[in-house]
């Protein structure tokens, strides 16, 4: 079975990469698709770019390029929930897109026609990762639960405020997970996620978000990813 590894910014692959000793490039839609192998299991690790739109591209090229068994999501995101700090981590067990609003043709955040806003990660996978994530990363608080998906960097403070009032129960906030959620949902693959809390998704989030996913995200992936593949 082939896992694929998926990150939304260079600094949070790069160090991924450099664990892969035999991947070999496949330029599909724009993107570089690196695949290879990770302590011998078959790994394919992509850049997604940022956002909802690239990152459901770039989950649908897994699933009908690549014929991947499993999808990881690997990253940083703005922290909501009241005791989520940076450095935390987040594994998701569900995703919605905080920014979907059909109203009043649908309820606010249901996908349409999907009869939910909410597409869960896969139960057995999301537990694996977890498990990952604590063993590599012992000294992090880890949390899991609902993350939020958005075209938007969340980074005042009135609308962090404004995200937590209309979802409580929203740990985290990012740009892609919801949407390879969906994707995964329809091609009926595996798909789990991990975000290391890099910011409060407020007023000091610009500078907090630049200097963590410099210093920290791509150790904090690599590590996460070893422990979920060793």
């Amino acid at each position: 079975m082939r896992t694929a590894i998926v990150s939304a910014m260079h600094e949070e692959l790069a160090a991924v990469l450099a664990l892969m000793p035999d991947e070999s490039r496949q330029p599909v839609a724009g993107r570089e698709f690196w695949v290879g192998h990770l302590h011998g299991r078959e790994v394919v690790a992509v850049l997604s770019r940022i956002g909802k739109v690239a990152a459901a591209t770039t989950a649908t090229v897994l699933a009908e390029r690549f014929n991947v068994g499993e999808v990881v999501f690997t990253g940083v995101a703005g922290g909501l929930g009241a005791g989520v700090q940076v450095g935390d981590v987040v594994v998701a067990d569900r995703f919605l897109q905080h920014d979907l609003d059909a109203s009043p043709i649908f309820p606010r955040y249901e996908v349409p026609l999907y009869g939910t806003g909410e597409f869960r990660t896969d139960a057995a996978l999301t537990t694996r990762l977890a498990a990952a994530a604590a063993r590599a990363l012992p000294a992090a608080r880890l949390h899991r639960g609902l993350v939020v998906s958005g075209d938007r960097f969340v980074s005042t403070t009135p609308e962090c405020r404004a995200l937590q009032a209309a979802l409580p129960q929203a740990l985290a906030v990012e740009m892609e997970g919801a949407a390879v959620a969906q994707v995964c949902h329809d091609y009926g693959i595996p798909f789990a996620a991990v975000r290391t809390i890099s910011d409060r998704a407020d007023d000091a989030a610009p500078g907090d978000f630049a200097r963590f996913v410099r210093e920290v995200a791509s150790r904090h992936s690599a590590a996460i990813v070893e422990a979920l593949l060793a």
